[in-house]
């Protein structure tokens, strides 16, 4: 138990500040669709999805001479599309078309700086790697302070702060907050690790479909494109997806990365969780036509559940009783990495200073 105790304090020493801040991005990021709508103008408005205003809309943007990537349409909370181009570059448009607001770089935009740090910490590929990795620390932090906290139960008391700013106090309340809130954390946790990392994802659904199988149902097509044609009939082609799945709705637009490539389509049907759906329709760039498609509830049922994890992880889902549940749990983060850090810090050899003082007396 000593070697655990020891174990847990000082990898929380070491990685519990990260943990923390992680953890506060990702509460503030659960309520990124509120602040839009009070900062940019447009935000507010209603979702429109007819096929005359998309197509009118799509065609506009692309028509640009700057034209960007791809396209995340308008959805009921925020009445804006969000555009991407190469690099840092982005923008936000509103319903017909209009630029709203437009940036160069990440730091410009609150809202894009934090889901930068959050998800990539700032590095691209490897801050995401890195993020898996401390999120897999993370629930060893849960599973280690269960086990420290049992012999101590009979103590439990439920407190949203310390009762002093004692270490004592800290401690106290760091093994209960921890107890109490586990759930949430295993969650947030798990979800934020396996979105991070493609093994741990696969090794969780692996139970459920092999990940060959599971790696050959999500492979894009096989079928080359032709060359993008700069009048492209928007309308057939959002039309086609549409019949394609006529209960759901259409989400993004990606025009081809390369010489060959197809337009995509993303579409969110009625029972997918996964905001912008895993839906797809491909189209030829040349003419518009409809050239193969995916059922995202067709999929093997472990794709299925991993399709789940970015909807329980960003409060998605369940409306703003869910969102309030997973703001408490990344707060919840916050205090315990952050008082870890200076209880820990402050007395890095976990043995009170009185105590010390007596010895040496």
């Amino acid at each position: 138990m000593k070697t655990l105790r020891l174990l847990h304090r000082w990898t929380g020493g070491c990685v519990g500040l990260l943990l923390a801040l992680l953890g506060l991005s990702g509460a503030l990021l659960v309520h990124e669709d509120a602040f839009l709508r009070a900062t940019v103008p447009h935000a507010a408005d209603a979702q429109r999805q007819d096929t005359k205003t998309l197509a009118a809309a799509v065609a506009k943007i692309f028509a640009a001479e700057d034209r960007p990537r791809s396209i995340v349409l308008a959805t009921d909370r925020l009445g804006l599309h969000k555009l991407s181009y190469r690099g840092e570059q982005g923008a936000y448009a509103d319903q017909d078309g209009n630029i709203i607001q437009q940036w160069t770089s990440n730091w410009t935009r609150p809202e894009v700086w934090l889901f930068d740090f959050h998800h990539h910490l700032f590095n691209g590929d490897t801050g995401e790697i890195i993020g898996g990795v401390v999120g897999l620390v993370g629930l060893g932090f849960v599973a280690t302070g269960l086990i420290l906290w049992w012999p101590t139960r009979r103590m439990f008391s439920f407190r949203l702060w310390p009762k002093a700013a004692r270490r004592a106090a800290i401690v106290h309340h760091h093994r209960d907050l921890g107890v109490w809130i586990a759930p949430l954390l295993v969650l947030s946790l798990t979800t934020g690790a396996a979105m991070n990392m493609k093994w741990f994802s696969q090794a969780l659904r692996a139970p459920f479909s092999p990940p060959a199988v599971m790696e050959a149902a999500s492979a894009p097509p096989k079928i080359a494109g032709g060359e993008l044609t700069r009048d492209l009939d928007w309308s057939k082609v959002i039309n086609a997806a549409k019949t394609r799945f006529p209960d759901a709705e259409v989400r993004t637009i990606t025009l081809p990365a390369k010489k060959g490539g197809l337009v995509q389509i993303r579409l969110r049907r009625q029972a997918e969780w996964l905001p912008n759906g895993r839906s797809v329709a491909w189209f030829d760039p040349a003419d518009g036509r409809l050239v193969a498609s995916r059922d995202a509830l067709a999929l093997p049922l472990g794709s299925r559940i991993a399709n789940a994890d970015y909807p329980l992880h960003a409060a998605k889902v369940g409306g703003l009783p869910y969102r309030l549940v997973m703001t408490v749990s990344g707060l919840a983060l916050t205090l315990l990495g952050s008082l870890a850090v200076v209880t820990f810090w402050g007395n890095p050899g976990g043995t009170p200073r009185r105590a010390r003082r007596a010895a040496k007396a």
